[in-house]
């Protein structure tokens, strides 16, 4: 954020805010796809229930900044989520980005307090692990890095 611009926010969803959270989403589910079984219905409104504490990241970059492009404030939101997970995992917590259909869903989103101009960068999960997650596949470096 070399602006200084601080182009995000955070909401905290802890205790019944994650209740509160889920039902919303369940209902706007619902609405959206109103032949779903009850199962189904039951994850969305768990999504919040997953950790103790979600953390919204908000991204609330300026569209029409003289210095600083809308693009490089919303990579400052990302660098955030990063930036979380990196220091719960430094702190020995579960960390976990995520997004999910209800990140973009302006209905959810205004239910949740964003503004028409703001956006969900990601969703940070953050508990204590009830088990050792093995890391998935990554690429090999030489084959994702071009040297100029």
């Amino acid at each position: 954020d070399h602006g200084k611009l601080t182009p995000w926010r955070f909401i905290v969803f802890e205790g019944d805010a994650r209740e509160r959270a889920g039902k919303i989403v369940a209902e706007r589910y619902h609405q959206l796809h109103a032949n779903h079984g009850e199962e189904t219905l039951d994850v969305q409104r768990n999504m919040f229930a997953r950790a103790p504490c979600v953390v919204a990241v908000v991204s609330t970059a300026v569209t029409d900044h003289p210095k600083i492009p809308e693009w490089e404030q919303l990579m400052s939101a990302g660098a955030v989520c990063q930036n979380m997970l990196v220091a719960a995992t430094a702190m020995g917590l579960g960390a976990q980005w995520i997004s999910g259909w209800f990140a973009y869903d302006r209905q959810v989103l205004a239910a949740f307090g964003l503004s028409d101009g703001e956006r969900i960068a990601g969703f940070i999960y953050l508990g204590t692990p009830a088990q050792l997650q093995e890391d998935r596949p990554r690429p090999e470096p030489a084959s994702i890095t071009t040297w100029f």
